[in-house]
């Protein structure tokens, strides 16, 4: 009899295969006194140069394959190999107790480890995790153990696994790897995403799933439900089977809608656009039928590197995106660094909760050297196409006033050294904190647009961090609080004859778009993957009828009472 586990559905789709474990081999270490230290270390930084040799080409493969964005992750490990403090620690730590190399690297690992995860926040629960995986891997090369290869799979299978690091999915061959299943993980983790831009169908979280199976039998990945069948009976994997072509037929379905306007069923169109990192994700944004670019996060520019990005490299990165996009919408979010992105240049304050800290248009305002570098770059670029610039985390009418006076100081400067610079550029700012919402009618009558960002607007309005599993039951999209909040931005734009878009996550979740539509959301930003089945979705609703349940689901009580009410009327 099968046996069925649930966990989180990381990545969409159904996949079918024999299990494959991800076995780790045994890197067990003990102390050894009185070694020769010269050849512990040596053996140390061989590991090491081994790791980086390794490690550099699977940024490679990453960055052919999947574009810069997840290539940075693996630059992000390479600077742990580099990081003095990291190292040096080891080295020294086997020099002055005369230890052994391996013992000193997994002491020295498992502080760092220890003291990311105690922070509590998203970016350095990921640094954690990014110096357990490099240390791994260093500590199998101390110890004369590799690490196995994905690479050389070569028949159809499911991977299992207590967890999936980066390394691990950037080796992934879908040809033959046809889903994956952890223990750990969350949708957020770096494997998930890299899952998702694959198009490998996960399941993450389920617990117990490296207990659960025997090696070689069949298994069912349901990314969509977020199931795990073990050892299915025929008649599982017949309905199964039929779940998938189902849903393949519906991705060629939705594949038909590339070049097609985003329009509801009553012939209303709204703006369906793409959330980037690089301006290598152009392709897959063009290839999934967006409409512009809802969100450029320039702190890609900026992360795995030693310097800031000059002024030039920027400029060049912004052209190439606004100039590709050839006259539809390019939204540039000025420099988001601080909360959960660090850079190891900028040497910033250590704060008790950096998400409501010194970061964003904050940082900005303070370092304006680093800000007008870039708002440079920016205006020398907005002449090649249709460039909008976006504020993140306003909090103040005084903060937006202040970044807008200083970009028009360096669109002044600009001009008069005869720099061609567009007249017609929107500046407007990101909604991610209450006070903005709340004050958005005189807002509306200073900024260009709004752009609702509603994966922090949601944790400041509830108090609760995204990040924190045993308050994760208050990330709320649905609850009429967050609600009543988008219709107050919505209603203040509109009557100032504004727009307003959205780049959240909420932006591409099939629950909330009816709701946002009836809303009057004009423009929906989103990941690439999710545009097509967005476009799908609204095509067969009419503004009329999202106007009536956006109208009730603002009266309800509660965020399940909204979820049930938009699962009855409209996803069949």
């Amino acid at each position: 009899m099968s046996q069925t586990l649930t966990g989180i559905a990381a990545s969409a789709g159904i996949a079918i295969g024999k299990a494959f474990s991800l076995e780790m081999p045994d890197l067990t270490v003990e102390k050894q006194s009185n070694v020769n230290t010269d050849q512990e270390i040596q053996a140390f930084d061989d590991a090491l140069e081994t790791s980086k040799s390794e490690l550099e080409k699977i940024k490679e493969k990453t960055k052919r394959d999947l574009g810069d964005e997840h290539a940075e992750i693996f630059s992000a490990h390479l600077l742990v190999l580099s990081d003095p403090e990291f190292v040096d620690t080891i080295r020294n730590k086997v020099k002055d107790e005369n230890i052994n190399a391996s013992f000193a690297l997994k002491e020295v690992a498992d502080q760092f480890v220890t003291m990311f995860e105690s922070m509590d926040n998203d970016y350095m629960k990921e640094r954690a995790a990014d110096i357990r995986d490099v240390s791994t891997r260093v500590l199998a090369h101390v110890l004369g153990k590799p690490i196995p290869t994905l690479t050389e799979i070569d028949e159809e299978v499911v991977i299992i696994a207590d967890d999936l690091t980066p390394s691990d999915t950037a080796q992934l061959n879908k040809q033959f790897v046809k889903g994956f299943v952890t223990n750990i993980g969350g949708r957020t983790s770096h494997s998930a995403i890299m899952a998702r831009s694959m198009e490998i169908p996960a399941v993450v979280g389920t617990k117990t799933v490296t207990d659960d199976i025997i090696k070689d039998v069949i298994v069912i990945v349901d990314g969509l439900e977020g199931a795990v069948l073990i050892d299915p009976s025929e008649d599982e994997l017949a309905a199964y089977r039929e779940k998938q072509n189902q849903y393949e037929e519906q991705k060629k379905e939705w594949a038909k809608l590339v070049h097609e306007p985003t329009k509801t069923k009553d012939g209303e169109h709204v703006e369906l656009v793409a959330n980037i990192g690089t301006p290598n994700d152009l392709d897959g944004m063009k290839n999934n039928g967006a409409e512009g670019v809802g969100l450029y996060r320039t702190e890609f520019l900026y992360m795995g590197r030693d310097d800031f990005p000059t002024e030039d490299e920027q400029y060049e990165a912004y052209k190439k995106v606004i100039e590709e996009m050839d006259g539809k919408p390019v939204v540039i979010r000025t420099l988001d660094i601080g909360g959960d992105k660090e850079l190891p240049y900028l040497d910033l304050p250590e704060e008790m909760n950096p998400f409501l800290g010194f970061r964003a248009i904050r940082l900005c305002l303070e370092k304006d050297d680093m800000f007008r570098t870039q708002l440079r770059a920016l205006l020398r670029a907005s002449s090649y196409g249709n460039l909008k610039i976006m504020f993140p985390m306003i909090a103040t009418l005084d903060e937006f006033r202040q970044a807008k006076a200083i970009l028009e100081e360096e669109k002044e400067k600009l001009v008069a050294q005869e720099v061609k610079v567009s007249d017609d550029i929107e500046v407007g700012i990101m909604v991610e904190i209450p006070s903005t919402a709340v004050m958005a009618k005189q807002f509306a009558k200073e900024v260009d647009f709004f752009s609702i960002g509603t994966n922090d607007l949601i944790q400041y309005t509830m108090a609760a961090d995204r990040m924190n599993e045993q308050v994760s039951y208050l990330y709320q999209p649905y609850n009429p609080a967050i609600l009543n909040l988008v219709k107050m931005v919505i209603d203040a734009s509109h009557a100032e004859g504004k727009w307003t878009g959205m780049c959240g996550e909420m932006a591409g979740d099939e629950i909330a778009i009816p709701l946002l539509l009836g809303l009057g959301l004009d423009e929906f930003s989103m990941s690439a993957t999710s545009v097509l089945p967005a476009r799908s979705q609204i095509s067969k609703l009419t503004k009329e009828e999202t106007k009536a349940a956006a109208e009730k689901a603002l009266t309800m009580n509660t965020a399940e009472e909204v979820k049930q009410y938009v699962e009855e009327m409209f996803i069949k």
